[in-house]
């Protein structure tokens, strides 16, 4: 037994070597050198230690029994010593290994365990080094030959193996990209990968039940055909392209992000290809898409990707069910090779989604233009105040948000195998993978009230409404009486007035809204009431027109055109054109929309008024179309009755309300109103920049709303008035107003990065280009102990990148007739660095490729010249083809020709949709109104 025992000993020693030199390594080199041969070294590692633990402890027992008498007390208590750390190491072995449901997860509680299965073996040798001392001679030779051959052994394996097995983070062959255009996605290998490598979600299950669970509701589950909306849309862009092209392949565009299981496995390309019932139709993106990702090849999007066929530990695609539990005792018990090929760095990046969060349209799906920017989460993101990099926000949170998982995939509490103690959580955690974002259509189509709900509790003060003035006359000019509360004032009977409501994102970090920007239904609910009575609405439901929206809301979303003026109203991304409107809001900024009222005269009540954010994920419009599509494929929707045109039912989320009560002239009521929770200098501020962001129109009002600010004695107030006097060319103005804003510097929270960058913008248009040189680079090249602390570096903000490199370039164009050409070749090529770096950051920048285009004509590169002269062209966008659809569509669409004009007021008189709607209104509008002023 004895000698049973050596031989394990020796060969477990020899393979711990071997295993603790690649620890050692992975370590101190920071990369993984763990492929087949060293799991079946592990493996053998663990068979080894479970195969002594029976021959350890009964020859302790024995030899103790045997040896308990002898004269040699020291000898017998260094064995007595050396048994128990024997013991030591099989018990801490044991309790490393992962078995059934017992799982030492507590950090600390492993790690001692780890240390103390390190120390007893070198602990062990030392005692039996000890042991032996007080018994029989040693035999040195035998030992020190034994641990030659070892460590020969152990030199041998670990020359062979010292390559990275596997070419983490590779990008795939040019030459594989035939098969995947003109998605930007490509394998590691070139080659198509197995459908089965691709759904192995079940395998996942085994160790992620919380994760799988959550993911199994998430929205990515169903991008793909098993989605209604999506096979809506893409089977009439396979349709039309089977009919122009001849094949399918443009509808690749889709499926790089949408359908990667048929995609990546060559199935998608056959126009045949059974959407509804294929075994990877819907498959959606699965565990192993997202996680067998290799490398973000670009921020370009439209899933710049490279993917591979993951290796997995032995035995993980075997049937039989002892060798599948030793497949799971070596993940768990090695986990390390298994978070490398899964869990790379950039999956915790914004980079890593902008892969599929950010398109373009290219020609080959268009038949158009080579580029047309579509949905775009990512750069909105990065060039933010919420980021951290973007230097032009109206506001900043008091940490930058650096990846969008903070926010889309929360920490839940979860006892998962991966499960983990995160930094800023109490108890094990992992992320919340069903994404809670905005997404209640689909969970509604699937009939999941649960999910919806969570959508539903994410969407909580994501945004906030104001009802914060009323302008006299019913004009934009008109006398302006703010902010409204505790104080309103009476209105007159019979009068007009025009209500000023604000918009405001609070806790988003992209445009509100994103994703299908064109189907997305948001939009204003006004009720005017006094008592019982309607007395001014926009924004109701026309229940006679399936539920429909009235055309005449405010809507936050982008109208968008084909080329010739029809709206895209089935998410037909191949004919795209150019947007009538985008009434979009970028993150942490406002947007103003005015309502007419006219004061009956014969009104007896106080007036109510109620404001709601509404938003449903589908348009009717649209519905209708999944429906039918749907149905014409023999698949029936939620809520279709066959051969009739939809009735839209989809939730209905109201986002945020606000309500106020308005005095009525000569009626002896008396009208209280709860202060406003927001302060009064933050209202005005956000009605400027509401109004700021509308463009040239109403900047009067803009500026007459930063003056108010600025008597509340904040910074706000001055620098945005600097905006708006910059963007008027009142320069000296401007500059006056930064001087003012100059003043609060060291008070707490003052972006003097902002403050830089509008006097660069501001000292370049007056001439004085040192100084903005000076401005500009101060944005981008400072970093205080306070913009290290919350996360902030400006450095990646293109526009102001792009500003330095022009002003560089003027700098050139001033000195060259001083100092002669050669002298100022110098600025024209750190001008051209600056405007390389924005492309490091967008490739697609029209205003960078445009710049180069000049300066490499100035510094005689033609080729280059031309090189970027190319790429402007494509990436500019063409407003000669627009003008021709801009101008069918306002024909054939009042409505959103109305609300696409410079200066828009939307009526609260229009004709109620039904009469049933109106007998509803008049019913619950008043108990309604009061229990929202309480709520407020």
């Amino acid at each position: 037994m004895l000698y049973a025992i050596f031989v394990l000993f020796a060969l477990l020693l020899a393979n711990s070597g071997y295993l603790a030199t690649f620890t050692f390594l992975e370590w101190f080199r920071d990369q993984t050198y763990q492929d087949y041969f060293y799991q079946y070294m592990f493996l053998a590692h663990l068979v080894m230690g479970l195969l002594l633990i029976l021959p350890v402890v009964i020859f302790g027992f024995i030899h103790m029994w045997n040896t308990k008498d002898r004269r040699n007390r020291r000898a017998v208590r260094i064995g007595y010593a050396l048994f128990a750390v024997s013991l030591g190491i099989l018990t801490t072995g044991i309790l490393l290994v992962r078995i059934g449901g017992f799982d030492l997860k507590q950090p600390l509680a492993r790690n001692t365990v780890y240390w103390l299965h390190v120390a007893f073996p070198l602990a062990s040798i030392w005692l039996y080094w000890l042991h032996r001392l007080a018994g029989p001679r040693i035999k040195w030779r035998i030992g020190m030959s034994f641990g030659g051959v070892a460590i020969a052994s152990i030199a041998a394996m670990v020359i062979l193996q010292m390559q990275d097995p596997r070419q983490w983070n590779a990008i795939g062959p040019d030459s594989g990209t035939q098969y995947f255009e003109p998605s930007l996605a490509r394998t590691s290998s070139g080659n198509f990968i197995p459908s089965d490598a691709l759904m192995n979600d079940e395998y996942c299950l085994k160790c992620h039940a919380d994760i799988h669970k959550d993911w199994q509701d998430s929205v990515h589950r169903f991008s793909s055909f098993n989605n209604a909306p999506y096979f809506a849309s893409v089977s009439e862009t396979r349709a039309k392209s089977l009919e122009r092209d001849g094949s399918v392949q443009a509808s690749r565009w889709c499926a790089g992000c949408h359908d990667p299981v048929p995609f990546f496995s060559g199935a998608f390309d056959d126009p045949n290809f059974d959407m509804l019932d294929h075994p990877t139709a819907n498959a959606g993106i699965t565990c192993t898409v997202c996680h067998a990702i290799t490398n973000v090849n670009s921020v370009r999007g439209n899933a710049d990707y490279t993917i591979e066929e993951p290796l997995h530990y032995p035995f993980a695609n075997s049937e039989n069910a002892a060798l599948q539990w030793v497949n799971n005792q070596l993940v768990k018990a090695k986990p390390s090779f298994h978070k490398k090929t899964f869990l790379k760095p950039f999956h915790k990046t914004a980079e890593f989604c902008s892969t599929c969060h950010k398109v373009h349209l290219p020609a080959a799906l268009t038949g158009y233009k080579e580029f047309l920017r579509g949905q775009n989460h990512y750069d909105p993101y990065l060039f933010s105040g919420v980021s951290g990099h973007g230097a032009r926000s109206f506001y900043y949170p008091p940490k930058a948000v650096d990846n969008c998982s903070k926010c889309h995939m929360p920490l839940v509490a979860s006892n998962d195998f991966g499960a983990k103690l995160f930094d800023d959580a109490e108890e094990l955690s992992v992320h919340d993978h069903m994404f809670p974002s905005a997404n209640t259509g689909i969970a509604w189509l699937r009939d999941r009230d649960d999910v919806i709900a969570a959508h539903q509790e994410y969407l909580k003060d994501v945004m906030r409404v104001d009802l914060f003035g009323v302008r006299e006359g019913g004009e934009i000019d008109g006398n302006l009486i703010a902010p409204l509360r505790p104080e309103v004032p009476a209105l007159k009977r019979g009068e007009k007035y025009l209500i000023e409501t604000v918009i405001r994102t609070m806790k988003m970090g992209h445009l509100f809204s994103q994703g299908t920007v064109d189907s997305n239904e948001i939009w204003l609910e006004v009720k005017v009431t006094s008592g019982d009575r309607l007395i001014g609405h926009s924004g109701l439901i026309d229940k006679g027109k399936h539920n429909e929206v009235d055309p005449w809301s405010h809507f936050i979303n982008v109208f968008m055109l084909d080329k010739d003026g029809n709206r895209i109203n089935r998410r037909n991304a191949e004919d795209i054109f150019t947007p009538l409107y985008n009434h979009q809001i970028p993150p942490g900024a406002g947007q103003t929309v005015h309502y007419e009222l006219n004061v009956p005269d014969d009104v007896s009540e106080p007036i109510h008024v109620e404001l709601k954010l509404q938003y449903r994920k589908f348009d009717t419009e649209y519905m209708d179309f999944v429906a039918k599509q749907n149905e014409k494929h023999g698949n029936l929707i939620r809520g279709h009755v066959p051969g009739t045109d939809y009735t839209n039912d989809l939730p209905i989320t109201t986002m945020a309300v606000d309500t106020i009560v308005f005095p009525v002239e000569g009626l002896n009521h008396s009208v209280e109103n709860p202060p406003r929770d927001i302060p009064a200098w933050q209202r005005w501020n956000d009605y400027g920049i509401g109004l700021l962001l509308k463009g040239k129109a109403e900047m009067r009002q803009a500026e007459n709303a930063f003056r108010e600010v600025e008597k509340l004695d904040r910074y706000d107030g001055p620098m945005n008035l600097a905006r708006v006097l910059n963007t008027e060319g009142r320069l000296d103005e401007a500059v006056e107003a930064l001087q003012r804003a100059d003043e609060f510097r060291d008070v707490e929270g003052f972006p003097r990065w902002t403050w830089a960058w509008l006097s660069g913008v501001i000292n370049a248009q007056q001439g004085y280009l040192e100084e903005a040189e000076q401005n500009l680079r101060s944005v981008l090249e400072d970093s205080t102990e306070d913009m290290q602390s919350r996360g902030f570096d400006f450095s990646l903000d293109i526009e102001v990148i792009n500003q330095l490199g022009r002003t560089l370039f003027d700098l050139g164009i001033a000195r060259e007739r001083q100092l002669g050409t050669e002298e100022v070749r110098e600025y024209f090529e750190e001008a051209v660095m600056q405007y390389q770096k924005t492309l490091m950051i967008d490739p697609e920048n029209v205003s960078a490729h445009h710049n180069l285009q000049l300066l490499y004509d100035r510094l005689e590169e033609p080729e280059l010249a031309d090189k970027h002269r190319k790429l402007h062209e494509i990436y500019k966008p063409d407003d000669n083809a627009q003008g021709r659809a801009v101008r069918l569509a306002r024909e054939k669409y009042p409505a959103a020709d109305h609300a696409a004009e410079d200066v828009v007021k939307y009526s609260l008189h229009r004709e109620l949709p039904t009469q049933s709607s109106a007998n509803e209104i008049a019913q619950v509008s008043a108990g309604n109104l009061q229990e929202n002023s309480n709520d407020q």
